[in-house]
């Protein structure tokens, strides 16, 4: 089944020159007038359950609003949104479907290569959330009985980011096992998390579609070697488990038929947590939590695919987007989660957003000659005050702020710490609309008593010129619920920006491309050959013939 669905160039529709017209005649606009107005949170505020989104705070109007959304009428979205959730085959250059949707649970009724996908979905899902509960329950043991107490995913991308993000947001204090993440190819991280395991206590998931994955099957050989360095070879059976559909590798390697779970070729890495690949979260969180944030990002989908635009958050917070991108030459997007526990969140919305966005072709082949996705970069929003912030209010290059907080924070020492960093959330997004004037800057300096000229001096270094753009999403608290609710959200926006982009948002070849270079190079530096390597390389060679 394909989505019979015209690729077309945005500019060319109405809604676009409309919007560009629309653009310059807003030119002018404040922030402070804006926020001043009767009404204005209320207008640009919508909330689904525990999960508020405040964009009073972006340089838009109701005819924006409404501009943006013919915008997305005239690319078809309707359309769009329907082939997404009937398991059309929206990823075009691969010729694959995008069900991550399905993964959530609830039936959808969609049939592809005549398997039922529910049945699927739920029979795959019972089998890793059940083995799960008996790593955590000590059901399930390593060689010899042993009780698991680590557990060390092995992965890379979409393998590791969710459900590293997921362990990190929403571990409890006390856990009964020990899960760490081991992504980078150099082995530094995997020898970390091995220089206090027990090789019979230690469980390893190796995530890898095709189990050919050079981090990942390097990491996974080197985990191998350590584990055999200790126990029999029978000791693979119980200690790994593995998230592949490569069977003859499994079997090669020594995994065991019941701790192999699959994924499918419609699920994309990046689009992943909600599958298998999430094991080592369900080991981190229990399943109980992990159903919960599938049951969140089950009601986002919902809400995504049933409610109208103007009141819609994925497509509003997507609109916004195509707003400041295309059309206020914002190029750079900014998270920042006022919860220590999101500090991995912009890494994992990094690959999400720019895997998925950063296209300069359209789906009909065409090269677009318009701006797509914007850099996302950030980290966690009170130690980021204290470095990059200066850049977001007095820097020369623009950006856009995604500020996210939870207004309920766990129990820890510093009692109070939570509401302060709210308050200080809310108060970076003001600073950031308002900004501070240069007439106000002089009469507060000449209050604290420097004179004219001194304050003349001065004055300017601390202006900041606000009417920078941010929304802010608000949960009541962070628990799986509403995680997965957030998790869909920023999903749901890059399938909207792409559908009005006319972009592939499911494949990634700027990856492959560095892949099978970095093949070639790897060979040629194990085995000297300088003479087929750049400058670069040669000397590399060099160097590790000093070492060895």
């Amino acid at each position: 089944m394909t989505a019979d669905i015209e690729y077309g160039n945005p500019r060319n529709t109405p809604a676009w020159s409309a919007l560009k017209q629309h653009a310059i005649q807003q030119a002018e606009l404040n922030l402070s007038s804006l926020l001043s107005s009767a009404g204005r949170y209320a207008s640009c505020s919508l909330q689904l359950d525990e999960l508020i989104c405040d964009f009073s705070r972006q340089l838009v109007t109701n005819e924006t609003i409404s501009l943006l959304t013919k915008l997305a009428e005239q690319q078809e979205l309707p359309q769009q949104i329907d082939a997404l959730f009937s398991g059309a085959l929206v990823n075009t250059s691969e010729g694959r479907a995008a069900l991550h949707t399905s993964l959530r649970g609830g039936s959808t009724g969609v049939q592809l290569d005549n398997c039922h996908v529910d049945a699927e979905v739920a029979h795959e899902q019972q089998r890793f959330l059940e083995f799960a509960d008996a790593v955590r329950d000590g059901s399930h043991s390593g060689y010899g009985g042993a009780r698991i107490t680590t557990v060390i995913n092995i992965g890379i991308g979409g393998s590791d980011l969710g459900p590293r993000m997921v362990s990190r947001a929403l571990s409890a204090d006390i856990q009964p096992v020990r899960v760490g993440f081991a992504a980078g190819l150099d082995g530094i991280e995997l020898q970390e998390l091995l220089r206090n395991a027990v090789p019979a206590e230690t469980l390893f998931i190796v995530c890898s579609k095709t189990f050919t994955t050079l981090e990942t099957r390097t990491n996974a050989d080197a985990a191998r070697a350590w584990l055999l360095n200790a126990l029999p070879a029978e000791a693979v059976a119980s200690n790994f488990a593995a998230v592949s559909v490569n069977d003859p590798a499994l079997d090669e390697f020594g995994v065991a038929t019941e701790l192999r779970f699959r994924m499918w070729d419609w699920v994309g890495g990046r689009y992943s947590v909600w599958s298998a690949i999430g094991l080592a979260a369900a080991i981190a969180i229990g399943s109980d939590a992990y159903r919960e944030m599938l049951a969140g990002a089950a009601r986002m989908d919902e809400h995504f695919r049933t409610t109208d635009f103007d009141r819609n958050i994925p497509v509003i917070s997507a609109l916004l987007g195509i707003w400041n991108r295309n059309f206020l030459d914002n190029s750079q997007n900014v998270v920042l989660p006022y919860d220590q526990r999101l500090d991995l969140l912009p890494e994992y919305l990094q690959q999400l957003i720019m895997e998925s966005l950063g296209k300069s072709v359209r789906q009909d082949g065409s090269m677009v000659d318009y701006a797509t996705g914007a850099a996302l970069w950030g980290g966690p929003g009170n130690p980021s005050q204290h470095s990059f912030s200066q850049w977001l209010h007095q820097g020369c290059a623009h950006a856009y702020v995604d500020y996210i907080g939870t207004v309920n924070g766990p129990q820890v020492l510093a009692a109070e710490g939570h509401a302060q960093a709210i308050a200080n959330m809310i108060a970076q997004a003001e600073a950031l609309s308002h900004g501070q004037s240069l007439e106000v800057v002089r009469e507060g300096l000449i209050k604290a008593g420097l004179t004219s000229s001194e304050a003349e001096r001065l004055a300017p270094q601390k202006v900041h010129p606000g009417n920078r753009p941010s929304t802010i999403l608000m949960m009541k608290a962070l628990s799986p619920r509403n995680l997965g609710m957030l998790l869909a959200l920023y999903e749901h926006q890059v399938f909207v920006q792409a559908v009005i982009w006319g972009i592939n948002p499911f494949d990634q070849w700027g990856v492959e491309l560095g892949k099978s270079r970095a093949r070639e190079y790897a060979a040629y530096l194990q085995g000297g050959s300088a003479e087929q390597l750049p400058g670069i390389g040669r000397q590399a060679v060099d160097w590790r013939k000093d070492s060895f």
